[in-house]
């Protein structure tokens, strides 16, 4: 497990993390979101041991990761702007990474990199920006290493190769246990592989919520009802977290299971009644909301 216990970083009169504590569990895909300068890549690379800690700890199974080779080995950590010698290929930065990491599978990355279409003797350099991001995906999956740390992997993909990704951390994850930290801004990214997420703001985590818990717990209900006063008896048995009227339609996000919501309704005459799950979106504008935070300005821009 990744532990970070009271983590502070700064740059200068920078505070880019201030008291982050986090906990990553082995074998689940976790999501960092947060606007940029909220902290993902410099907590990223605290994880992988680049920066040290200023204060605080960042542990792997209770071991400090800084300054600790044996710890760095499980970690792979694919930077916003992934790194290659200058004039590399493909195949240089595979001879690289098989004297770095003992568990490199050589012959998968060769595989890899014909199925992906990227020329081993070209230079890395002359790669666009999402032939190097896939490189640099090959580099991580064929590193066999317990952690993969991915800093906006999926910006300059195209939709078929964000896929393509996606299925090998898929399959790693069944195969060998992975456990993939994905940093971005984009939540919409992130809905259909993240099982955690944890949402950075400012240098400090606003929540780390498991996602399946989250869509359980939280529903959307559209309502036209015969009667107005039919909606006060509704609303004094539910836990209403935000509500709105258009027009005749009401729309209430409230928290509770769906058998339990739906009884709720039992004798109340609607003209039009829905209950719909929340995009990861809307459960974070949702629980965001209620901690007092816009997540629109934070996230949505």
């Amino acid at each position: 497990m990744i532990k970070t216990t009271e983590l502070c970083k700064s740059f200068d009169d920078i505070q880019a993390l201030k008291n982050m504590t986090l906990n990553i569990k082995e074998g689940q895909v976790f999501g960092l979101v947060g606007t940029n300068g909220a902290g993902k890549s410099t907590l990223l690379r605290l994880i992988a041991g680049v920066f040290k800690p200023e204060s605080g700890r960042v542990t792997v199974d209770e071991e400090d990761v800084y300054d600790n080779p044996e710890i760095k080995s499980r970690i792979f950590f694919i930077a916003d702007e992934p790194y290659f010698f200058p004039n590399a290929g493909a195949a240089e930065m595979r001879n690289y990474y098989s004297s770095v990491y003992p568990h490199f599978d050589t012959a998968r990355f060769d595989r890899l990199l014909n199925e992906f279409g990227l020329d081993p003797k070209r230079a890395v350099s002359k790669y666009s920006k999402g032939m190097k991001k896939q490189l640099a995906v090959i580099c991580g999956i064929c590193a066999g290493t317990e952690y993969l740390l991915c800093d906006e992997t999926f910006d300059g993909l195209d939709p078929m190769m964000r896929q393509a990704v996606k299925s090998l951390f898929a399959n790693d994850i069944y195969e060998r246990g992975l456990t993939p930290v994905i940093a971005s801004h984009n939540l919409r990214e992130l809905e259909d592989i993240c099982e955690h997420v944890g949402l950075l703001h400012k240098g400090g985590l606003l929540l780390s919520e498991d996602l399946e818990s989250m869509k359980l717990g939280i529903r959307k209900l559209q309502c036209v009802f015969e009667n107005e006063e039919d909606v006060q008896k509704v609303l004094s048995g539910l836990q209403v977290i935000t509500q709105e009227k258009r027009g005749k339609l009401y729309t209430f996000v409230v928290r509770g299971e769906e058998e339990e919501v739906a009884a709720r309704f039992n004798g109340i005459n609607t003209v039009f009644f829905e209950m719909l799950p929340l995009t990861l979106e809307e459960i974070f504008i949702c629980e965001t909301e209620v901690a007092g935070y816009d997540i629109k300005k934070l996230i949505l821009g």
